[in-house]
């Protein structure tokens, strides 16, 4: 039987969110955030880093025993495997996310989607590893995919080669079919989605025929995702599919303000927080209410949003560990909200991004300025982290 989420929730609970935190690794975490909190170093470390980084110095080892080991798992599926554990002694999954990216050469998206594959197996028959993730542009050329999205016509070679990034999707998408692990394509930039979009739904009506398996991700903090959303749920009906729906806020919001501004179209953004607050919750509730053919990620690190789903869970009287709903958030971060979350009872799983070190440095500077750009995350974390030391030394 449920408890009341109003009972049992308490995203303040320091001792439930950081009980696989040793004192050690809760001063890391201190320090870390206290470097983030400068929005200074937060500007200036990306470009000073690089830099580094392509003349050789040897700060590897720093950037893997600081930055790196609080927001990734490691350099290899391997070295995920203690974060797994870790993860798991507190009741919430690992989704393994190979986080290279920027790259456009074939041999690398041929190494990347067997890579991507390869956390598929390593996820089949565990069920500490309950979801798995790829990025389109990890398998395919972001230019040929802004050139799809334009309609622009493809020449035999173009052709040819989107021939190819829909075999490694469909390769993908039919491997996590046939070991029964769900795999979400990751939502991108507004120039290229529509061609994602177009795939994700072309693998829903392949394999979510009998259950969950692929996932798409639709970003709310764009004013048409809500309608996308119930636009694709009416095909996914009319098709016999179960549609995956993985909802966040969002990404890219200053490079697509930026873009809008500089090419002369309307902005994709809300025009308020608010709007995208209203949309995420919106979608939640539309969700919830067609949970028997709507599976979906609620990825947020949002305590209202992660409040009101288990508050409309509760009054839809839908069991907290249902298997069509997930709540999500990144490792390293709003670890009050994933351990309070799943100790009440409720599937949670955190994204664990691996990969070398430098084909990461993208990834880990995102998720610096995130902390800093989220009025109040940076704060929010400290405050918690102190709460807790606190509690300990008494």
């Amino acid at each position: 039987m449920n408890v009341s989420p109003k009972e049992k929730l308490n995203f303040d609970n320091t001792e439930i969110a950081f009980r696989n935190k040793s004192n050690g690794e809760l001063n890391a975490a201190y320090w870390l955030f206290k470097i983030i909190s400068s929005n200074f170093l937060t500007k200036v470390g990306p470009p000073v880093t690089n830099f580094f980084l392509n003349i050789g110095l040897p700060i590897k080892g720093i950037i893997k025993a600081t930055i790196f080991k609080h927001f990734c798992g490691g350099e290899t599926i391997a070295e995920c495997e203690n974060t797994i554990a870790q993860l798991h002694s507190g009741n919430v999954g690992t989704i393994l996310d190979y986080s290279v990216e920027g790259e456009d050469e074939e041999a690398v998206f041929d190494f990347t989607c067997e890579e991507i594959i390869r956390t598929i197996e390593r996820a089949a028959g565990d069920k500490r590893i309950p979801i798995t993730v790829f990025k389109v542009t990890g398998i395919g050329r972001f230019a040929l995919l802004e050139k799809l999205d334009t309609k622009q016509e493809l020449s035999a070679a173009e052709q040819t080669e989107f021939n190819k990034v829909k075999s490694r999707c469909e390769k993908i998408c039919r491997r996590a079919y046939d070991k029964k692990v769900p795999v979400m394509i990751d939502a991108e930039e507004t120039w290229i989605q529509d061609t994602i979009d177009a795939l994700a739904i072309d693998m829903m009506l392949l394999f979510n025929k009998e259950s969950i398996i692929v996932y798409n991700t639709y970003q709310m903090y764009r004013h048409d995702k809500l309608a996308d959303l119930k636009a694709d749920h009416l095909i996914a009906k009319a098709q016999g599919f179960i549609l995956g729906v993985k909802m966040v806020r969002g990404a890219y919001m200053e490079k697509e303000r930026k873009r809008a501004e500089e090419m002369g179209y309307p902005s994709p953004i809300q025009p308020t927080k608010e709007a995208s607050d209203i949309d995420y919750n919106e979608s939640l509730k539309y969700c919830v209410q067609h949970i028997e053919d709507i599976a979906f990620v609620c990825g947020t690190h949002n305590e209202e949003s992660s409040r009101l789903l288990a508050e409309l869970m509760d009054q839809h009287k839908i069991a907290h560990d249902h298997r069509h709903v997930y709540f999500a958030q990144l490792l390293g971060m709003s670890d009050n909200l994933s351990f309070n979350l799943s100790d009440a009872g409720y599937n949670v799983a955190k994204y664990v991004p691996y990969g070398p070190i430098k084909a990461v440095m993208p990834y880990l500077f995102r998720r610096a300025q995130e902390n800093t750009s989220i009025a109040g995350q940076t704060s929010r974390e400290l405050g918690l982290i102190i709460k807790e030391k606190q509690r300990r030394k008494l």
